[in-house]
């Protein structure tokens, strides 16, 4: 036994030694191996791995620049932009929320933020980005809320949407100087890789510029900058024409998202939104700045430089005078704030006034004031001109009248007309204001003078070869409507003018044929003097712009020209300038117009005691003119049901002058008021000629 124990003893001895030594001796060489390898790559790929650590990716990124400006007709400024300094942050690729926590923790040392409403996500979102503090809320959930059914772990997103309740759950409650933090990081947080926002634009004062100018080191992806906004040194009185500008915050709008991502805009861009602002967008916004930035390995900004400095947008130059705007939105404001006063606007929409050049199709002046029946309240709409319709009486007679002369129905030495009422069955008596029996028979001249309605539903009649028996029955041709519409179509009543402002409507045609499928042949005499279709007021000026210009049916706009802007801010070249454009030609004679011409001249300067337009019979230069006067409703936006809605009436008026040689042209609507009274729009364009004559001199 003691000899079996010396043997294992001794074996034991030997084999551990041996066994150990292999051991060190393997390790040893592992090692030697490592440092070999180590020293290899040192020695060898040295300089490619610190290359690698200090690599940098470069991307360009761009920057908005100032908008153009927009001038009058003069050259005053009408729209500018105002500049001021600003804060910004360039969110870089890969930035994590702790990352934006420190920085809006450090950033709010030095600035103050003015808090804005925020959701609970909101401020959860801030609170989970502090270190740590979304482990510490995911411990402090139920479990259900960590894992599924089955024990397995929740998808992170899921996991932060729980903590995010649970939050919400407990009770948020932030100090405000917490609110104003979680302002900044909500700004922060939802810029683009690599896009820089305005974290303050207003109000910067200059200790809090230089602040933050001495710790830029530790504020990451923060820099100091400029923004612009918006500014009217003339005042807003076309600011509706002019349009708006989107907040950096609101972007691109969704429907137009796709359109300006493929032609360069950044999401967050700012653009013209509506109107002028938008429709000149290409020329407006100019070209972007271009920034080389430099993203290190750890996909923070290292370094940048402006490489393209941008260039700011072109300038609008208006075919509008300012100082003549002022006078035409006075003039309306001042006979409307009369009609109120009246008490005759409790249902009325507002008033409008365009005033246009006959001999270019330049607009001159635009104004609106907008009613709110409801409340009395108005506002400034001169774009109502151009997007809202109205049914504008016998205004519209001038293109009646020369449509049945271009028919052949009457001629220049043949149109005198019987002047007797319409009785078709079932329906009140067709007449003019005056009494039956006023005049035996009207020419075409007189009937314009005194706005006949008899006359003119005589020649609906005569074009469409009626068959007429008095309380029994009316028969006309099938294509009566599209035959007085085509007529007025070439005056520009019922087609959209082409004006460059977007947002055109077209005017509205009634039905032509009742519920049994009937010609709705009483509807087609209440068109012939202009009280079924309804139209804007731009086409009314567009019609009354062709008769003073002899026929020419001019494209209106309100762009004369457009300019480039050089480096210092100041206007530079032409880029374009707007030349008159013939839509077409309406096709009577010179005879046939100075037929509707003297009749219009008349309407002003006659001495009969129905003449409707005697207001403006003392102007000098001497003025042609035609008035309207038109049965409307007043629909309640509210009550859209109503099946008895209050009866109105529109008064309109379309005048040119001077007379021998018209250089300006004008259309007037005051709708839906209580009471006739056709002497509001006479009174505006008596003030509007009034002032236009001392401003040219030529009174």
């Amino acid at each position: 036994m003691d000899i079996i124990k010396k043997r294992t003893g001794s074996q034991a001895k030997s084999t551990i030694p041996f066994r150990l030594n292999l051991l060190f001796f393997i390790v040893f060489a592992l090692f030697a191996l490592l440092v070999g390898q180590l020293a290899y790559l040192q020695i060898v790929y040295g300089g490619k791995f610190e290359a690698e650590v200090n690599r940098t990716d470069k991307t360009v990124m761009t920057g908005s620049v100032p908008r153009g400006m927009i001038y009058d007709s003069k050259g005053r400024l009408l729209v500018g932009n105002s500049t001021e300094n600003a804060i910004t942050y360039t969110k870089s690729s890969g930035v994590k929320s702790s990352n934006i926590y420190t920085i809006v923790n450090r950033l709010t040392k030095y600035v103050s933020i003015e808090k804005e409403t925020l959701s609970d996500r909101d401020k959860a979102d801030y609170i989970l980005a502090a270190p740590n503090k979304e482990s510490k809320v995911a411990k402090q959930m139920p479990k259900s809320w960590r894992v599924d059914s089955n024990g397995d772990s929740l998808t992170n997103t899921q996991i932060y949407n729980n903590e995010v309740k649970y939050l919400k759950k407990e009770g948020i409650h932030l100090s405000d100087a917490e609110l104003s933090r979680a302002t900044l990081y909500k700004k922060m947080s939802a810029a683009y890789s690599l896009s820089t926002v305005f974290l303050k634009d207003k109000d910067l004062t200059s200790k809090e510029i230089a602040e933050v100018s001495e710790h830029l080191t530790e504020l990451p992806g923060v820099s100091i900058g400029t923004n612009w906004n918006r500014e009217y040194p003339q005042g807003k009185s076309i600011a509706s024409i002019i349009g708006g500008v989107s907040t950096e915050q609101q972007g691109i709008p969704d429907d137009e998202l796709n359109t300006l991502l493929a032609s360069g805009y950044s999401r967050n861009d700012r653009v013209g939104t509506s109107y002028l602002e938008k429709s000149y967008e290409s020329i407006l916004a100019g070209t972007k700045s271009e920034r080389e930035v430099q993203i290190g390995a750890n996909n923070q900004v290292k370094k940048s430089k402006v490489v393209y400095s941008g260039q700011k947008g072109g300038n609008l130059n208006l075919t509008i005078d300012s100082k003549f705007q002022k006078k035409v939105q006075s003039a309306l404001s001042t006979e409307f704030a009369a009609a109120q006063t009246a008490g005759i606007t409790q249902y009325s929409d507002g008033a409008y006034v365009v005033v246009m050049n006959p001999k270019t199709g330049a607009i001159m002046a635009m104004a609106g004031t907008k009613n709110d029946p409801q409340t009395g309240k108005t506002s400034e709409d001169a774009l109502g001109v151009i997007n809202r319709t109205f049914v504008m009486g016998s205004a519209v007679k001038g293109a009646t009248v020369l449509g049945a002369l271009m028919d052949g129905v009457i001629t220049p030495t043949n149109n005198t007309i019987a002047d007797n009422p319409i009785y078709l069955p079932g329906s009140a008596v067709k007449k003019s204001v005056y009494p039956v029996g006023t005049y035996s028979s009207l020419t075409a001249e007189k009937a314009l003078q005194v706005s006949s309605n008899e006359y003119m539903m005589a020649l609906a009649m005569k074009e469409g070869n009626a068959k007429y028996e008095p309380k029994v029955s009316m028969t006309m041709d099938s294509d009566i409507f599209s035959k007085m519409r085509g007529y007025f179509n070439q005056f520009g009543l019922g087609v959209k003018t082409g004006i460059d402002i977007s947002g055109e409507t077209a005017g509205i045609e009634g039905s032509t044929r009742n519920s049994a499928g009937q010609l709705k042949t009483g509807s087609a005499l209440d068109l012939a003097y202009g009280n079924y279709d309804s139209y804007t007021l731009i086409e009314m000026a567009q019609y009354i712009s062709t008769i003073a210009n002899g026929g020419y049916r001019l494209k209106p706009y309100i762009v004369q020209s457009i300019q480039k802007t050089k480096n210092n801010g100041d206007k530079g070249a032409y880029e374009s300038v707007t030349s008159p454009t013939i839509l077409n030609k309406v096709g009577f004679t010179q005879s046939e117009l100075n037929v509707v011409r003297k009749g219009m001249y008349d309407a002003v300067h006659g001495s009969d005691y129905w003449t409707t337009a005697t207001r403006l019979k003392d102007l000098t230069p001497a003025v042609a003119a035609k008035t309207g006067t038109a049965q409307s409703f007043y629909y309640n936006p509210d009550d859209p049901n109503n099946s008895d809605p209050p009866e109105t009436i529109t008064t309109s008026l379309v005048s040119f002058g001077p007379y021998d040689d018209p250089n300006i042209a004008m259309a007037i609507v005051f709708p839906n008021l209580t009471s006739e009274s056709g002497s509001y729009p006479q009174l505006v364009a008596k003030q509007i000629y009034t002032d236009y004559y001392k401003m040219t001199g030529q009174s």
